[in-house]
Parts: structure tokens; sequence; C-alpha cells
């Protein structure tokens, strides 16, 4: 892998509890819609136990003219400087790592089980799969508390216009909380919501995405529903 000195260009509050930093694009630098990269704070203000560095997903889309990431905003010594850092600033980059990348048959259908900040290399991968009008018939299924924290909501769900092949299945699971309406689904993610909406569940190639716990919990769900393990992928995200 190659090491960068990228710029922040742009903060943006993407839901609640949720921001996105967008990153000048270095000229040479490629990557797969999916993988990840380690930024490093250079000289921050303050630090602790965790450390300057994290790996984040790259949220934009290869094809995109610059590098974002999204997290949950953590009351840690990382968050904190980052939250407030001056546009312009300059951080390391150590990137692309990962294989969390959609799967090269388009016969085989690829649905995503993605929870929370678990959406952001997911991000990455339809909208870069739209762009380039890739036949493979895609299900993007993605629950969280309240659509007030649901970050790229209407986003991901505008990009069903321009790809016949992409269905979005958002469902909230503590709408009780919310002051917004909602007339998707409600629930976690079931073996029961995956079959309403995909005929044969042991077709497709399954992209799980999210902390271990719900990780878990989807694998377990699949494996009971008969689905092989070779025709799972997951991306485990802890400590954001």
């Amino acid at each position: 892998m190659a090491i960068y000195q990228i710029k922040l260009l742009e903060r943006q509050i993407v839901a609640e509890g949720t921001m996105a930093f967008i990153f000048e694009k270095p000229k040479d630098f490629t990557f797969k819609a999916g993988q990840f990269g380690d930024f490093t704070l250079l000289n921050p203000e303050e630090t602790d136990e965790e450390g300057n560095t994290r790996a984040f997903s790259l949220t934009n889309p290869p094809y995109a003219n610059d590098l974002m990431v999204a997290t949950r905003m953590r009351d840690t010594a990382f968050k904190r400087v980052l939250k407030t850092l001056p546009i312009g600033t300059e951080l390391k980059l150590d990137a692309p790592y990962g294989s969390f990348t959609l799967h090269n048959n388009k016969a085989i259908p690829a649905v995503f089980l993605t929870g929370g900040i678990g959406i952001t290399p997911v991000r990455s991968i339809v909208t870069q799969a739209t762009e380039d009008k890739l036949p493979h018939q895609i299900y993007l299924f993605y629950f969280n508390n309240r659509p007030e924290d649901t970050a790229f909501l209407e986003e991901l769900k505008s990009l069903e216009k321009g790809n016949s092949y992409y269905k979005f299945i958002s469902t909230m699971t503590v709408m009780e909380k919310s002051k917004q309406p909602w007339t998707g689904e409600k629930g976690f993610i079931n073996r029961e919501m995956l079959e309403k909406y995909i005929k044969d569940l042991t077709t497709p190639i399954y992209y799980i995405s999210g902390p271990a716990t719900m990780v878990a919990a989807m694998r377990k769900m699949l494996n009971e529903a008969d689905i092989n393990d070779d025709n799972i992928r997951t991306e485990e995200f802890s400590g954001y």
C-alpha cells in the first residue's frame, strides 16, 4: 500500500451523531469500492490510549473527485480533534486495504445486510455499480433505530431511480422514539424480511457490514436458512 498526505476539505452532519469528512483525493490514488484506509492525525492537540489512527471505509465511490469517510462521533480524543480540525489540515492516509468488494459474476445477485455506520463501504459499492450500469441484481437491507439516525437515507433510496437492478429496503427498530413519519419496514432484518423480497435465498452472495454482534447475528440467520459460508462476506466495525 502507499502513504499519502491529504487535506480536509469539508465536514457534514449526515445523521444525528454521525459526521462525514471530505478530503482531497491524491492524483495517483486508486481503490475499489468497498475498501478502507488508515487515517492518522498529525500532531493532534490531544490524544488517548486509542491512538491517533483509525481505519475508515472509503465512503465515496472510486469515480468521485474526492474522498469521504463517515463515522459515529463518540467522545474520544481522536473524534474530538477530527470534529474541530481546521479546513485545510493535513492527515496521513495509508490505503487502500480490504476485500469487501462486489463479486465479478454478474449473474449472481448481491444482498447487503447492514446497520448503522456499516453502511459506509456499501454506499461506495452501490453508487459505483449504478454509475457503471452494472447488471448485478443488488438488494440493500439497511437497519437503524430511527430515520433521524440513518446516514444517507434519502440518497440511497434515490439511487433506485437510476438503477433498475437495485432495490433499497430500509427498516427501523425504535420508531416509537422518532418524530418523523415512516412507512417502510420495521424491526430487525430477519429471514421473513429477506424472503419478502428475494425468491431464492440460496442464490445470492451476502455482504454483512456493521458491529461484530450484528455481523454474528446475520451470519447465524443465514446459516439457519442453509446459506453456505462460502457465499457470505463480512466487514466488522468496532469502537466507532
